[in-house]
């Protein structure tokens, strides 16, 4: 353990209803004394008056005690439940200075329940996801890894390791026992088989823990004014992107984050593909190209009422990318399905 105490604002920073200021090391008790009088009973909040260096009482505030090891870090720890002005913060970090504590370091909680065998690398990584997680998914996928899933599967596999080395060593240290089963390591050979199949099977998963963690990524393509950032504005409900009748505004990527049955998309608007002269609109073909050659997803997006030429779309889709035609109003049924054809 640490012989070093540390505190940080364990909730959102600016002003806030309640704000809570997390206190973590040997000396979380001392300075907890200093502020609020003696510890109260384990996880029991106990409401107390705070007083700073000078002995002037600035908040009336809720205070727990964690003491080692059932705590989140394995050490003692404070936790003050403060009013979230700035005042009020200021004055706890000034006492907490004076109380030898200092300031922590960014995820140095979490390093601490690492080392302190409260949490393994796997679940300390799903902390940091959870707090990130804009999403149903990314919430599900990362409290699933918090408590161990990941974690429960690393572990069956390294146990299937050792007992496959096990065989092979008994059988090259000690071939003359008599308590060593004959072709002790051809017995290793059907567990080292089936562990390979369950790695290769958790692998090809096609990224899809990836996908949900940073987003799956969708790109808008076609050629200029087909409709591509009236579509992206209708899906973001926002005008995210400059639309006008004048082919080429879209010159650069423009990115909206949505939540979308749970899971993160990133949507991206593209210059519409064609070839230019205009270096700056040219660039913004390239980029364009790049974004759709990167994406999860294609959605090509056609002009039912004025088709262009359909070779720079199609050559940028894949098996399983989407036409979205658009403006069917403007022609007949029959036209709109040529179009998509």
């Amino acid at each position: 353990m640490s012989a070093e105490t540390i505190f940080a604002l364990a909730s959102a920073a600016g002003r806030a209803g309640v704000a809570v200021l997390r206190v973590s090391g040997p000396g979380a008790g001392a300075a907890l004394a200093v502020l609020a009088g003696p510890p109260p009973r384990p996880r029991r909040a106990a409401l107390r008056r705070l007083a700073g260096r000078d002995g002037e009482v600035f908040d009336q505030a809720l205070v727990l005690w964690f003491p080692a090891p059932e705590s989140f870090t394995g050490e003692d720890v404070a936790e003050l439940h403060l009013h979230g002005g700035r005042a009020v913060l200021d004055a706890a970090a000034d006492a907490l200075l004076g109380a030898g504590c200092r300031p922590a370091e960014a995820g140095e909680f979490t390093r601490r329940a690492f080392e302190n065998g409260k949490l393994d690398l796997a679940q300390a990584e799903a902390v940091a996801d959870l707090v990130e997680a804009e999403t149903a998914g990314q919430r599900a996928q990362a409290l699933a890894q918090l408590d161990g899933a990941l974690s429960a599967f690393y572990e069956a596999c390294r146990a299937r390791l050792v007992e496959a080395l096990a065989l092979v060593e008994a059988e090259i240290d000690f071939p003359d026992e008599d308590d060593v089963p004959a072709a002790a390591a051809a017995r290793a050979g059907p567990i080292v088989a089936a562990l390979i199949d369950d790695l290769e099977a958790h692998l090809a998963d096609d990224h899809r823990g990836e996908r949900v963690r940073d987003g799956f990524q969708v790109a808008l393509i076609g050629a200029p004014n087909a409709g591509k950032s009236t579509l992206l504005n209708r899906l973001a409900r926002r005008d995210a992107a400059i639309v006008n009748d004048a082919p080429g505004t879209t010159r650069d990527v423009i990115e909206v984050r949505l939540a979308l049955a749970g899971q993160l998309v990133i949507l991206a608007d593209t210059a519409g593909l064609r070839d230019v002269d205009d270096a700056v609109e040219r660039e913004g073909v390239r980029r364009a190209r790049a974004r759709a050659e990167a994406a999860d997803l294609r959605v090509a997006v056609i002009d039912a009422a004025a088709p262009a030429d359909p070779n720079p779309v199609a050559a940028a889709l894949r098996p399983g990318d989407l036409v979205w035609v658009n403006k069917i109003d403007a022609v007949g049924p029959a036209a709109a399905e040529a179009a998509g054809a």
